[in-house]
């Protein structure tokens, strides 16, 4: 295989293992909640936007000499108050996410072997010991495992939807709820959300950085594609009937399909999180391993002591809170990149200011959304 090609293929496999992870289990029963309709709009809706977004981060990337996280980015070209903020929401979405995979793998493993989620706490902590293995690996493991765990994950899609689709009836679709019509923005927004790994893609496609923006097109419709044909499938074959994590009363095949996707993106947030540690924060290799690993664990279990922290509401606080901060940082990188940037990029996307203050508007009214209610 030519080189090229190998590195388009990590590069949008990472992207696509950090897209498709806890939505899995989430997006169906958000969607037998508010309607499959509806959930549909917003999954090509927020696709879009997080495509665009992606688009001019990764042009302020591209514009960038050197491996930076986020964080680093953002001190950069908007100053260290902007850093500050930055570095809350990027740390807080990405002990979210790993929160919500370890409480949804521990979930399922508990359910797989003993038929009940009795033992969810135990088996999340077990799994937030088995990823703290993996973090350290950093990008040689992130190489090795995203390739595998993607295209076990669209084999099994596959084998799915040959056993379920027969079962589908097509009233279980046709719901609507209009009281809980604004419900899927935080659940879907978490899902496609990957601002995170880009300085990741960047690293896997050196020297073949013209293919940057196939790959942000690759890994999003792949995304997209994989949500929609997953909910439609569950929610046409389950109905209202469809739980909070949604691969729990579907069959083992269900649940090991969800235990991949979240393997997947488990060890790009972690790995993300761990080098923006090491790269932006300056603290040792192993410190850096620390903070991304263990961290986790303790602030998991703690969760565990309130029925605050629901599935679906940690996705939610998740999507809105980190995604919104980021993407509205992001997107006010992108007209001082055109002006301070050190390195030819290569694509560039005429940046309107209106269009900018469109898309900045409508990820603070998710997020003020979120958090009101």
């Amino acid at each position: 295989m030519k080189k090229g090609i190998k590195q388009y293929l990590i590069a949008s496999s990472i992207l696509i293992g950090s897209c498709i992870g806890a939505g899995v289990l989430g997006i169906p029963y958000i969607a037998a909640q508010a309607g499959f309709f509806v959930v549909l709009m917003y999954i090509f809706l927020i696709g879009f936007l997080i495509y665009t977004v992606n688009s001019f981060l990764g042009e302020v990337i591209l514009r960038t000499k050197g491996d930076h996280q986020l964080i680093g980015y953002v001190e950069r070209y908007l100053g260290l108050k902007a850093r500050h903020v930055m570095e809350f929401a990027f740390v807080f979405g990405a002990y979210a996410a790993m929160i919500a995979y370890m409480l949804g793998m521990g979930k399922s493993l508990s359910f797989l072997i003993f038929g009940n989620t009795s033992y969810e706490l135990i088996f999340g902590i077990f799994i937030g010991f088995i990823f703290s293995y993996l973090i350290y690996g950093g990008v040689k493991s992130l190489k090795k495992f995203e390739k595998i765990g993607v295209f076990i994950v669209l084999i099994l899609l596959l084998v799915i939807v040959a056993i379920f689709l027969p079962e589908v009836v097509l009233n279980n679709l046709l719901g609507f709820d209009k009281m809980n019509v604004l419900l899927p923005f935080g659940v879907v927004l978490f899902a496609l959300m990957s601002f995170d790994v880009l300085p990741e893609v960047k690293i896997v496609l050196k020297r073949r950085e013209k293919l940057f923006r196939k790959v942000l097109l690759t890994g999003t419709l792949t995304s997209m594609i994989f949500y929609i044909i997953f909910t439609f499938v569950v929610l046409g074959s389950q109905g209202q009937n469809t739980p909070e994590v949604a691969t729990l009363s579907l069959g083992g095949i269900f649940i090991v399909l969800g235990m991949f996707t979240m393997f997947t993106s488990y060890l790009t947030k972690g790995n993300a999180l761990s080098e923006s540690f090491q790269f932006d924060e300056r603290y040792s290799k192993k410190t850096s391993w620390l903070l991304a690993s263990f961290v986790p664990i303790g602030i998991f279990v703690l969760t565990q002591l309130t029925d605050f922290f629901s599935f679906t509401r940690i996705l939610s606080l998740g999507g809105v809170v980190s995604g919104g901060i980021i993407a509205v940082l992001s997107l006010l990188m992108v007209n001082k990149a055109k002006v301070k940037g050190n390195r030819k990029p290569e694509y560039e996307i005429k940046s309107h200011l209106w269009v900018l203050a469109i898309l900045i508007l409508i990820f603070v009214f998710g997020a003020i959304r979120e958090l009101l209610i």
